[in-house]
């Protein structure tokens, strides 16, 4: 009996978000969820369901991209289709799903990081992640227990870095040590400043997009700093 059909005969129970059994967190390493995890799969396969829905629309694309993404063979085509119907209409809340496998394997944070590549997938299975899909995956995200700036550099990975990624206006990476930050920060008030601006001739009405720039500079390096807990640090 393959894994998808186990998991369609126990359908019901297995997508059921009410009360269940205390799970002890997995207590291994790596980026594998343990051997015959079920209630794993019938998880991921909720949140997939569940990712697929956020819009209100669930496509073709996004049932062909579950399956590519979690590698279901192809002969289990039809299986796989009616186990993510089975699921999206079942799941009440993804957030049970979320917490269940984020606490079983809080340990194994590229296992989760996994999952949330994949629905980054299926969401834009379709050309386009939109609002309520962006926030369904931060909801995820949050569950499993990632901060927003690990959320924020996921989200990079999958659709480019955000207009306002306070590392991208910095210029900086994300894993920067604190001190190019600031030395990044510095220079690029340095030579963004209104006044620098006017002083070196430039036009009269450069000065308000001088301004707007170097308000989000601060913002921006603002920001990382409340993120890595050093607003008391002086500058």
């Amino acid at each position: 009996m393959s894994l998808w059909t186990t998991l369609l005969n126990s359908g019901r129970r297995l997508f059921d978000t009410g009360p269940e059994p205390e799970l002890d967190s997995a207590g291994a390493d790596g980026c594998a969820p343990d051997p015959n995890d079920v209630g794993f799969t019938a998880a991921v396969v909720g949140l997939g369901a569940k990712m697929a829905a956020a819009d209100g629309l669930v496509s073709d694309s996004e049932i062909m991209a579950f399956s590519r993404v979690f590698r279901a063979p192809p002969e289990e085509a039809d299986n796989v289709r009616r186990v993510f119907t089975l699921a999206r209409q079942t799941v009440r809340g993804y957030e049970a799903y979320a917490r269940r496998i984020g606490k079983r394997y809080g340990d194994r944070p590229c296992l989760l990081e996994g999952v949330l590549d994949g629905l980054f997938q299926i969401a834009g299975a379709d050309g386009v992640v939109t609002e309520a899909e962006l926030t369904y995956l931060q909801n995820v995200s949050d569950a499993f227990g990632f901060d927003r700036a690990t959320f924020r550099r996921i989200r990079a990975t999958h659709l480019g870095a955000e207009r306002d990624d306070p590392y991208h206006i910095l210029g900086v990476a994300h894993d920067a040590a604190f001190m190019d930050i600031r030395s990044a920060y510095r220079r690029l008030m340095a030579d963004h400043h209104p006044d620098r601006i006017v002083q070196m001739g430039a036009p009269r009405e450069f000065e308000d997009a001088a301004h707007a720039k170097a308000a989000a500079i601060t913002a921006a390096y603002a920001r990382i700093r409340a993120e890595r807990g050093l607003l008391v640090r002086q500058d």
